[in-house]
């Protein structure tokens, strides 16, 4: 029975599942909180909490490996840090995915990058999920394990929209010249994902992102157009109050290719923004 076990279930692993679970797999998950285990139960996948539970045995009974985990302070990896020998071991399985992020290819002022990019980043964020991938690979190299690594750009669909910013009166439109941002929709994502565990390339590495790289602020004001709101205020990137880690992601603007994953047979549901908007405000209000 194929079965996917899946570290650190969220947001787009659960999408990933849910094309799954139809289809006869066995979908474990993990997560970190009794609250959050309760909520994929719901869903028809088995839950975990971890850390606590051995990995070992969920190994043995899986097919199919994928982690979600990010990693944390100067750990290169949680998941190898806490289980590297069995994960070793585990040489049964067909297809292990890494979901990283494109912030590992740092800022390029607007230029593109592609899977053979050089990973210049210079947050934090994208240093640690550097280090992470070459933990992967490492493990990968010395076991044979068939490794592939997706980096994601910025994820959005159900839940995940800016339409309630709108709404509510606080969304805003932050201005930095010349700043671009690639996304995904996350069943963009699913069905990327699905392509490769049919298609496995061990090793392969792959850009998960639309085809249509744009500016923040565009986003906001197509979703107030949709809305038929107000267009919210622009702000100056130098002066408008923000996180610390808000403010992060305008250190660095760049366009993402997504040629290679294309070769595995996407078709882009949603190829840009509008399209996906205008399918998430078609779903929120029917």
């Amino acid at each position: 029975m194929n079965t996917l076990l899946s570290l650190g279930h969220g947001y787009s692993a659960r999408a990933l599942a849910a094309r799954l679970i139809p289809l006869g797999w066995k979908v474990i998950g993990t997560t970190r909180s009794e609250a959050k285990a309760a909520e994929i139960r719901l869903t028809g996948a088995e839950a975990h909490i971890w850390p606590g539970t051995d990995l070992g045995p969920l190994l043995d009974r899986s097919t199919h490996l994928l982690t979600s985990v990010a990693p944390r302070g100067d750990s290169d990896d949680p998941v190898l840090d806490a289980a590297r020998d069995q994960i070793t071991r585990a040489t049964h399985l067909s297809w292990v995915g890494y979901l990283s992020t494109t912030g590992v290819y740092g800022d390029r002022e607007g230029g593109w990058v592609d899977e053979a990019s050089d990973l210049l980043a210079a947050t934090k964020r994208g240093q640690e999920r550097i280090r992470a991938e070459a933990a992967w690979q490492k493990v990968a190299e010395q076991s044979g394990l068939p490794l592939h690594i997706f980096r994601l750009a910025g994820i959005y669909g159900p839940g995940r929209g800016p339409f309630a910013k709108v709404l509510d009166g606080t969304a805003r439109r932050i201005v930095k010249q010349n700043q671009v941002f690639s996304r995904i929709h996350v069943e963009d994502i699913a069905t990327a994902l699905q392509l490769s565990i049919q298609s496995p390339d061990a090793g392969a590495i792959y850009n998960l992102c639309d085809d249509d790289p744009a500016p923040p602020e565009d986003v906001i004001a197509y979703a107030a157009d949709l809305l038929g709101q107000p267009l919210p205020p622009a702000e100056s990137w130098e002066t408008a109050e923000m996180t610390p880690m808000a403010r992060s992601f305008y250190a660095e603007s760049k366009r993402v290719r997504n040629d290679r994953i294309k070769s595995l047979g996407l078709t882009l549901r949603y190829p840009d923004y509008r399209a996906g908007l205008r399918a998430l405000l078609k779903a929120e209000r029917p």
